[in-house]
């Protein structure tokens, strides 16, 4: 097996490890299905997966397609409605993890989901805020993965669609960015292997704060990527 990673597993692997064995993580399709399943299989296996489509303690032996992948419902303790979901699990507070993407992201960790450009006549429309808002809302805390650009990590956002005030953590291909509990702030706590504190800064539309203990991401373990690449060739079941 090769020992370079991409810049998609390490942020995959990065986000395997902010999750702690018994949480409840609210899991999307993509980066944090791959992440949870992840853990799962590596350092939290009672880690317990929620996903939208209502599945409760989900256990794929597969990586699900979809949040409609039949093995989410065969693998679950419970399958629920999608509204008691939302009502019963993430609304009432019972989830302890939450992940989001962001097409913009500032500072403050607020997120755009919706436009770009003017509302009412944007240079492009985005998929909307679907269950994003209860989740940014809901969760105790929520980890943004997302890459890091100039398109995405801007000064100012177009719409601002899920708030931002739960954002514990933003995984990025450059490195990890978390909260100042003081000022709200997201500042630069990580670089990956191979990245450099001015990739961060010119891949950042306002000015980036570093953190003064700046710390380097450790790399993908051979037991990290051995799982994660053999989760990743599971993805939609056997052929």
């Amino acid at each position: 097996m090769s020992s370079a990673w991409t810049a998609d597993e390490m942020m995959t692997v990065a986000s395997a490890r902010q999750l702690a064995d018994g949480e409840v993580t609210f899991v999307g399709i993509g980066l944090p299905s791959t992440a949870a399943n992840l853990a799962r299989r590596l350092h939290a296996p009672n880690l317990v997966l929620v996903y939208e489509s209502g599945t409760i303690g989900a256990k794929p032996k597969h990586l699900p397609l979809s949040i409609g992948d039949g093995e989410l419902a065969a693998t679950a303790d419970a399958v629920v409605s999608v509204p008691e979901v939302f009502n019963y699990w993430l609304q009432a507070g019972r989830i302890d993890v939450g992940f989001l993407g962001a097409a913009q992201l500032d500072r403050r960790g607020d997120i755009n989901t919706t436009v770009i450009g003017s509302y009412d006549q944007p240079k492009v429309r985005l998929p909307g805020s679907g269950g994003a808002p209860e989740i940014a809302a809901s969760c105790r805390r929520v980890v943004v993965i997302v890459r890091q650009s100039l398109r995405t990590f801007v000064d100012r956002l177009s719409f601002r669609t899920s708030l931002g005030d739960r954002v514990a953590t933003v995984i990025t291909d450059l490195g990890v960015l978390r909260r100042d509990p003081c000022d709200g702030d997201l500042v630069l706590t990580h670089l990956h292997p191979g990245a450099t504190v001015n990739d961060a800064r010119v891949a950042t539309g306002w000015p980036l704060r570093i953190d003064d203990d700046l710390a380097a991401t450790d790399p993908p373990t051979a037991d990290e990527l051995a799982v994660l690449r053999e989760l990743e060739a599971s993805r939609g079941g056997p052929t």
